[in-house]
């Protein structure tokens, strides 16, 4: 597999109440679809418009201007706009946004990451420069975790005293764009008191991993994500395996998108595990085959 084919990616651009334009990758998405009449759940979040029927099951419906915070949609609006149906960690979500302008091919590498200045709360993920025009990729992530912030549930992950101790004997470095995803990941070890480093973006993994290396203290298990602004998780592994001054981490890749193409590019760069939802048990038990690798 080539550097170009792990990079490349595919984005889907849109707009929600005015001409700025955002920005979803396509392995995230299932469908658009055009406005439907939705049916309206009771005692549900501000942003939830209802759900609709996609392919026989019933799927939640979000104002996605709303529930990022800006001015909602009105019913004219949402009527002449589109539905995004996406599939994240093996959930399908529809969102309305007011129009749906292109689909792009992009270098994660042309993507840069948002700036501190932005904030925790900014659904923002990465930035990409398109012909002068600043399109925003959105932290869907995040964005789910406010409309529905009881949806993550770290219980499940139960280790005996000697799996505690093997994991709190490894060095472990976590890397992921997204707040809210580095916070489950972070929760998870911190539950268990399992020591780890963590860091936002592929870059900053890799110059700690040589730095580690560099001292005698190589990193032992690396738990990354797929899609990030810079150096992706991909590109990162690949990096990794292709430099033979470090001591080989075992690597364990994580995305929202439940897509067998994402498991084949992870193994096709050489990671050792790849995980399509987040899940407290499973995260557990990959980095304990890890520990005895």
């Amino acid at each position: 597999m080539s550097r170009q084919t792990a990079h490349s990616q595919k984005l889907l651009l849109f707009s929600l109440t005015g001409r700025k334009q955002f920005a979803l990758g396509t392995l995230k998405i299932r469908e658009i679809l055009p406005y439907t009449r939705l049916t309206r759940l009771p005692h549900s979040h501000s942003a939830v418009l209802g759900t609709m029927s996609f392919r026989g099951a019933a799927v939640p419906v979000i104002d996605m201007a709303a529930a990022v915070g800006g001015r909602p949609l009105t019913l004219d609006e949402q009527k002449a706009g589109s539905i995004i149906v996406t599939d994240i960690q093996r959930q399908e979500i529809g969102f309305v946004v007011r129009s749906v302008s292109k689909i792009i091919e992009t270098d994660w590498t042309q993507v840069q990451s948002p700036p501190a200045a932005l904030g925790d709360q900014a659904f923002v993920t990465g930035l990409l420069d398109l012909d002068g025009e600043l399109i925003q990729l959105l932290d869907v992530e995040l964005l789910l975790s406010k409309v529905y912030p009881s949806a993550v549930n770290i219980d499940g992950a139960a280790l005996t005293d000697v799996e505690s101790e093997t994991l709190r004997a490894q060095r472990i470095l976590l890397v992921d764009d997204s707040r809210v995803a580095r916070k489950q990941l972070s929760d998870v070890l911190d539950s268990k008191g399992i020591p780890y480093e963590v860091t936002s973006n592929g870059q900053n993994a890799l110059d700690i991993l040589l730095q580690a290396a560099s001292i005698g203290e190589p990193v032992d298990i690396l738990v990354s994500d797929i899609e990030m602004p810079g150096l992706d998780g991909y590109e990162l592994a690949f990096s990794i395996r292709d430099n033979s001054a470090l001591e080989q981490p075992y690597i364990i890749l994580h995305t929202s998108l439940n897509s067998e193409m994402s498991l084949s590019y992870a193994n096709q760069v050489g990671a050792n595990e790849a995980l399509t939802k987040f899940d407290a048990h499973e995260l557990m038990q990959a980095m304990l085959r890890g520990a005895e690798h």
